[in-house]
């Protein structure tokens, strides 16, 4: 697999090189990898002192080095969630000047306490509106398997950093697919836990009425296993941590559902992968349940109605605290009078779809212990195909609905929702599926995800800077 933050680590604490000469590496390929546009913001002294600080540890306090799993762990915050102190978040955007920095968020504190050394902020579309990550301020974040097309968005540019080797994991949000719509553009793990395990506090500031979720992208599951459990957990409201539920390693009920319907259809070799997936797991003996379209549609309907309603209200309220949104992008500002336009009346039907559309997940779990589907109608699009320079909000959000058709709905009804590549196209672009189970079963996710990845379909293409031979 051409290594992992797990195989950084170890290399790290076994002495194969220190946490400075780990950090070193990172920033010699952010530099190379620069026309990516996958950094937007690099600071190489908070890198290197954090760095020392934990060899300084290493040597003077082992048993707590030793405790820390991804200790040495060169990484990158988003410009957009935390926030991480002394990285001063812009959300992509002319409204916020890059200057100070807030205290750590709590994840933030999990990360450092898990032993990451932080040096910068990846590029994210203007306040995570889009499925691209082509801010105006720049840069236009490429994807390293073909910089022609997107990275995915709004976490592209920490995919990119990911699959591009110049960090081995990097943190993420998700409030519409945008952990799990760049990690499958880039060939990366990304999962998007149940709503409340990972805390979103103090200032709760990327709450979004409890849509949006904050992990990281990967390039292994054994990784997002071990940053999930790390940062899981007494995350402090608003909702009540999910009861730890164990895996079931018997006979599961898998649910398939590989098509998409024709109003957003999925290309063949997508649906292709998801079957493959399906009669993988079949041969473990597992129970494949086909499952149609029929049965998802006003859901996902629904959620796409519930996202747009909750983010545009959202961006109204952020701006109407003194910020000049004449300074936004288009898009962003259209965003903004979408929301202003909306009555309370109307927000309170959506959330209320809201709360439907979970319910009828939860009766589809009576019926499948998980549901394996596509994760994104095609291949990674062309540079520009979610430009921000017009005022369009449906047009924008038909788009994003028709390139990731399932992705709103794991943020809308707060079920966990993993990706994986399961095989390439045959442009070698990676081709992902994504896995759904009930709340609390993020071990079954990634139980079933590891069994998909010992497949050995998807092979990273870059490896991981400073990680030896």
């Amino acid at each position: 697999m051409r290594g992992d933050a797990t195989d950084l680590a170890a290399a790290i604490r076994g002495g194969s090189l220190s946490a400075a000469e780990a950090m070193q590496a990172s920033l010699a390929a952010a530099a190379r990898q620069e026309p990516l546009g996958a950094i937007t913001y690099l600071d190489a002294a908070m890198g290197l002192a954090s760095a020392d600080d934990r060899d300084r540890e290493r040597q003077g306090d082992a048993d707590r080095f030793a405790a820390r799993p991804f200790a040495g762990v060169p990484t990158l915050a988003k410009d957009l969630g935390g926030p991480f102190a002394g990285l001063p978040v812009t959300a992509g955007s002319r409204l916020f000047e890059r200057k100070g920095g807030e205290a750590d968020s709590d994840l933030a504190a999990r990360f450092r306490d898990a032993g990451f050394c932080l040096f910068g902020l990846t590029t994210s579309p203007e306040f995570g509106l889009s499925l691209a990550s082509e801010p105006a301020i720049g840069p236009i974040c490429r994807n390293p398997l073909d910089p022609a097309r997107t990275a995915g968005g709004s976490s592209g540019g920490a995919a990119a950093a990911v699959a591009a080797g110049i960090v081995a994991i990097a943190h993420a949000t998700d409030a519409g697919g945008s952990i799990r719509v760049p990690a499958a553009c880039c060939g990366l793990v990304g999962m998007k836990p149940t709503r409340g395990a990972i805390p979103g506090g103090p200032s709760f500031g990327n709450h979004l009425a409890g849509i949006a979720s904050e992990l990281a992208v990967c390039r292994s599951v054994r990784d997002t296993a071990l940053i999930f459990d790390r940062l899981a957990g007494k995350s402090r409201g608003p909702f009540p941590d999910p009861s730890p539920v164990d895996n079931d390693n018997g006979r599961l009920r898998i649910g398939l559902l590989a098509d998409t319907g024709s109003i957003y259809p999925t290309e063949s070799d997508r649906r292709a992968a998801v079957e493959d997936a399906a009669r993988a797991l079949e041969s473990d003996g597992h129970l494949i349940v086909p499952l149609s379209w029929a049965e998802f549609e006003w859901s996902v309907t629904s959620s796409g109605r519930a996202f747009a309603d909750i983010v545009s209200v959202n961006l109204a309220a952020l701006i109407e605290a003194a910020l000049d949104d004449s300074r936004a992008e288009p898009l962003t500002q259209a965003f903004a009078v979408r929301g202003r336009a909306i009555s309370a009346t109307s927000l309170w039907n959506s959330l209320n779809d809201a709360v439907l559309v979970s319910r009828n997940l939860w009766a589809l779990f009576d019926r499948v212990d998980c549901i394996l589907m596509p994760m994104l109608s095609s291949a990674p699009l062309v540079i520009g195909s979610f430009p921000s320079d017009h005022a369009d909000t449906d047009l924008h959000l038909e788009r994003m609905t028709a390139f990731a058709p399932l992705a709103c709905l794991a943020n809308i009804s707060g079920f966990p929702a993993l990706t994986l590549p399961f095989g390439q196209d045959e442009h070698a672009m990676p081709l992902p599926v994504q896995i759904m189970a009930p709340m609390g079963h993020e071990p079954r996710l990634l139980s079933l995800a590891a069994r998909l990845e010992a497949e050995g379909r998807w092979q990273h293409r870059f490896p991981v800077a400073g990680l030896p031979s």
